[in-house]
């Protein structure tokens, strides 16, 4: 099945079904390799396909991880030859209590904290190491907010490659250890995300071993992001949820989960049903919400100042195509405050047993934002996306949590203490 017209011929290249490079904006095609931008027009460029046919069984029957997908993904067909870190098939809770706090009649949570290094940038990662080794890097390196930074550590380590991660200085102490202890190169940068991403821009061009997994390889690496989709709807018993909640940074993600969905109805694997897609910003980095919220179509860049880090890119590369995804499908975006996104970390870990980033924290806070001002439907079923663990932003809520009193050994004491429990 070929999903894109005009694919070239031929490549020296086993990427599995890519056949191609396609521009986004005026749909030029190149051969593979490791380029993002389009030489016509200089938009982005995206893997374009020549898919097999395949069964719901044949993808069942797969291994549990991201590769039981592999024939959808630009990967070489002996992918699972090599050491990766196996990432995917995260559950997905029926979250009956935070329905309820929530007041919508059916809610699910996709948890990815479950992956290797606990987000779901482990998905992406795995998929562009493997196209990264097919098209002959051997240094795997990224800009990042911190849950990229440990993937590709983690990743790097494993396929026994070499790692270049860049950061900002600023970053959250449990991201920078968690990173650090892979081994690898990570370098701390003054200034901001954006910062670092035009620097890691600079160094790709500088160094063409490297293999920049969000720059020079992006193509590959966002379509790790497809898997969630994928999983969501395999895991609803093959068919489309009416309304998903998706946090945004680049706006990646929410793009390929919508093109995961897209791709399934295309193959066949799920009925073509209509879905809804809502974004989920920090006030403080929200500049697609302002734009979805002003009805405009460009996204003006923003200086971020939220301490939801991981969503802090104050110039998303695919802003605009999250404005097309969601106003496409009558979604929105939403935006919240820090003590908002507080709330939400905390309603989620109390209802469902899920201890979320901030990020999450993001997407429950939207949602119930959402909900509450009748832009997402109580009474259609909805998922959410909680892309990373808490562990890795403990100081969002450590001055808000502790123990519930401290008290000497003794009974009494626990009988005193716990007294309120009788009022």
């Amino acid at each position: 099945m070929t999903l894109t017209a005009d694919i070239p011929a031929g490549t020296s290249y086993d990427l599995g079904p890519a056949r191609a490079l396609s521009c986004r904006e005026c749909g030029h095609q190149v051969p593979l390799a490791a380029e993002f931008a389009c030489p016509r027009c200089f938009g982005p460029l995206e893997v374009a396909y020549d898919f097999p046919a395949i069964t719901r069984e044949a993808i069942e029957a797969g291994p549990k991880s991201i590769w039981r997908y592999k024939d959808l993904l630009p990967v070489p067909t002996n992918v699972q030859t090599f050491p990766n870190t196996e990432p995917g098939l995260t559950r997905l809770i029926q979250a009956d209590r935070l329905a309820a706090e929530l007041g919508v009649r059916k809610l699910w949570v996709k948890d990815d904290t479950g992956n290797p290094t606990h987000s779901f940038k482990d998905r992406v990662v795995a998929v562009a190491l493997a196209a990264a080794r097919e098209l002959g890097f051997k240094v795997l390196c990224c800009p990042s907010t911190g849950n990229l930074a440990n993937a590709v550590a983690a990743a790097a380590a494993r396929a026994g490659w070499d790692s270049v991660v860049l950061i900002p200085s600023s970053l959250e102490q449990a991201k920078i250890t968690t990173t650090a202890v892979y081994g690898g190169t990570l370098l701390a940068v003054d200034g901001n995300y954006d910062d670092v991403n035009r620097l890691a821009t600079e160094l790709a061009a500088e160094h063409e071993e490297w293999a920049f997994v969000n720059v020079n390889v992006r193509p590959y690496y966002a379509e790790g992001s497809k898997t969630l989709g994928y999983e969501v709807a395999e895991q609803l018993g093959w068919r489309l949820p009416r309304q998903i909640v998706v946090p945004v940074a680049s706006g990646s993600q929410l793009t390929k989960v919508d093109k995961g969905f897209a791709e399934f109805v295309k193959l066949g694997l799920v009925e073509d049903t209509p879905y809804t897609i809502f974004g989920a910003q920090a006030t403080g980095c929200s500049p697609v919400a302002a734009a979805f919220e002003n009805g405009h179509d460009v996204v003006q860049p923003v200086k971020p100042d939220t301490i939801a880090r991981s969503l802090a890119i104050g110039n998303p590369a695919d802003g605009p195509y999250v404005l097309d995804s969601v106003r496409r499908t009558g979604g929105a975006v939403g935006h919240v405050t820090d003590e908002e996104v507080v709330e939400g970390i905390r309603l989620l870990a109390r209802t469902e047993g899920v201890f979320a980033e901030t990020a999450g924290g993001v997407t429950v806070a939207t949602a119930k934002k959402l909900i509450e001002a009748g832009l997402i439907d109580p009474d259609a079923e909805t998922v959410l996306l909680i892309t990373g663990d808490g562990l890795k932003t403990l100081d969002a809520v450590s001055g808000q949590v502790g123990p519930t009193a401290t008290v000497p050994s003794t009974s009494k004491a626990v009988r005193e203490a716990l007294s309120f429990l009788d009022d």
